[in-house]
């Protein structure tokens, strides 16, 4: 196993991880431990080139350092990425050489489950390191994150319909869901379970069908999802999906989905609160999964009513972020930014 440091600015520590022989390449990216150890997922996709990888953990690690702080957990920011396909590429050995490159850290980083990865993984990367959550079995083991994150961005599109279209009701709203992964999936479930009619999509075309069949849904294109018109639009696959090319072809009263880094740019906000698109911050919405994985990192005794509490809380935060964002007449995202940097600002000794 080869560990290179690499320099990056406004981040605490960042590493290069490889192992040729277990075609394992990757990075861990911690960018901030103010608050509590860094925690966040390993995800594994095919990028196309090592550099677009890099770019991933540093943008997923910050987006934690504020996931963390809106939910007011004594956690820091980082995330790790393993380059290649989950479906073929990933094995217990390469599983195990990344627990390896996450023990190096000595806690600095705690991994858990994110995008292409199982709670069964997470066994083999435990069986490396004392640093991962999400596992399957054991005293404080919190399991598959994905359940509680979709209920955290449901009660966020509750939280948008409310400010949006002054009802918490969501029976016979439209709803597009982006992203039909364990999270997406899960939501499209609490969605149609409320009355909602969905339209989704997925670059997996056999997904699309399973959930439109299973709940009565209109499954469109990947490319065709931004055009729709729906009332709101839960995105959650991947990142950077709200740019100058896609928000002109929006015709959505709201976005609060689960996708981390939304927003392509800071300067994305503006457009949406431009067009008049009330945008629910991602990293306010999506933060169930890691309240549910802050279980097992701080060995909470009563799991389910603290998760309870503090989805609660989220839930309230997002409220509180969407009635100033209206009073200022600002984007929400501009209002989250300042009061999570507020959170992060060292206090008077």
């Amino acid at each position: 196993m080869d560990i290179t440091i690499i320099d990056a600015p406004d981040y605490e520590r960042v590493v290069e991880f490889k192992d040729s022989a277990l075609g394992l390449l990757g990075y861990i990216a911690v960018h901030s431990t103010q608050r509590g150890p860094a925690a966040g997922g390993v995800r594994m996709r095919p990028y196309g080139h090592a550099a677009e990888a890099l770019n991933d953990a540093l943008q997923l690690a910050r987006g934690m350092t504020f996931k963390n702080a809106a939910a007011d957990l004594p956690l820091g920011g980082g995330k790790a990425v393993i380059i290649g396909d989950p479906h073929v590429d990933k094995s217990p050995d390469l599983l195990r050489a990344f627990g390896q490159a996450v023990q190096s850290l000595s806690g600095q980083y705690w991994t858990a489950e994110d995008m292409g990865m199982t709670p069964a993984d997470m066994a083999h990367i435990g069986s490396r390191t004392d640093f991962v959550a999400g596992l399957a079995d054991g005293e404080f083991a919190s399991g598959d994150p994905s359940p509680i994150t979709a209920r955290g961005i449901f009660n966020a599109i509750r939280v948008a319909a409310q400010h949006r279209f002054g009802r918490t009701d969501l029976d016979g709203l439209t709803i597009s869901v982006q992203g039909l992964g364990h999270v997406g999936a899960h939501l499209c479930q609490l969605l149609h379970d409320a009355g909602a009619r969905l339209i989704v999509t997925d670059i997996d075309a056999r997904q699309s069908a399973r959930v439109a069949e299973q709940y009565a849904a209109q499954a469109v294109a990947p490319d065709m999802i931004y055009g729709v018109e729906a009332d709101i639009f839960a995105p959650c696959a991947i990142g950077g999906i709200l740019n100058e090319t896609s928000i002109p072809l929006l015709q959505f009263g709201a976005v609060a989905g689960g996708a981390n880094n939304q927003l392509a740019s800071a300067g994305d906000a503006q457009l949406l609160h431009q067009r008049g698109i009330l945008y629910a911050p991602d990293f306010v919405a999506n933060g169930g999964g890691i309240i549910n994985v802050a279980t097992e990192i701080l060995r909470v005794e009563e799991r389910e009513a603290w998760v309870a509490d503090r989805l609660k809380a989220l839930e309230q935060t997002m409220d509180r972020i969407l009635t100033r964002a209206k009073i200022e007449a600002v984007s929400p995202h501009e209002v989250a930014e300042s009061i999570v940097h507020e959170m992060l600002r060292p206090k008077a000794a």
